[in-house]
């Protein structure tokens, strides 16, 4: 019980009211988000603006501003995956954007644009901030940065990105004393884990309809 309260409660007795509502309240609609995209709905673009753009505000104020940085990249991209899911037809007028998976090319680009901003990032946070972990700060970041890209265009393979963000965040999270942010990324690591295979069961019945219609 102990170790429980110095993880989860402690730090947050020095902190107002609405700090912790608002950390309470951006938790809950991103894992509301993280279930929206779950079951492919449109929905967790909306919710997801709610809670990124508070986060942006609260990580700055934390001094975790790698995160800080990636939840206006976060909200930029939650505007214009809502644009692309909300637009996007494929040739046989379905109204949804299918799921995908990367091609070769598609994988190269993902990885180079991955590595480069993790190098981007550590360079940054490690030179010019105060950050106590740049080297995980960075890897997160460059992490979503590129689950984010890749859930805009409905890829199959950003679930694999978020699921080791998530894992990497839980620990940064508990390390830096920010317990409801560790515990709701920890629901974002099993909703990533099954949104996974439920993309997968998604995509290969979309495959199953393609070969039926021709």
């Amino acid at each position: 019980m102990d170790s429980i309260y110095q993880w989860f409660l402690a730090p947050y007795e020095g902190y107002t009211p609405l700090f912790i509502a608002l950390e309470a309240m951006s938790a809950f609609f991103g894992i509301l988000s993280v279930w929206y995209i779950k079951k492919n709905s449109i929905l967790g673009y909306p919710t997801g603006i709610i809670s990124t753009a508070t986060y942006v505000y609260l990580l700055y104020e934390w001094g975790i501003y790698g995160d800080a940085v990636v939840n206006v990249y976060y909200t930029a991209m939650s505007v214009y995956g809502w644009w692309v899911w909300a637009t996007v037809r494929t040739d046989d007028s379905e109204d949804k954007m299918p799921i995908t998976r990367l091609d070769k090319k598609g994988l190269a680009f993902t990885v180079a644009f991955t590595v480069g901003n993790f190098l981007l990032f550590y360079l940054v946070l490690s030179r010019y901030t105060d950050s106590t972990v740049p080297m995980i700060d960075s890897i997160t970041t460059a992490l979503a940065f590129g689950a984010m890209w890749l859930q805009a265009r409905k890829k199959l393979e950003h679930w694999s990105l978020w699921i080791a963000c998530d894992v990497l965040s839980i620990g940064l999270y508990i390390y830096k004393g920010y317990g409801i942010t560790a515990l709701q990324y920890a629901i974002f690591l099993a909703l990533a884990i099954a949104a996974h295979y439920s993309w997968v069961k998604m995509y290969k019945d979309s495959l199953s309809k393609s070969v039926t219609r021709n």
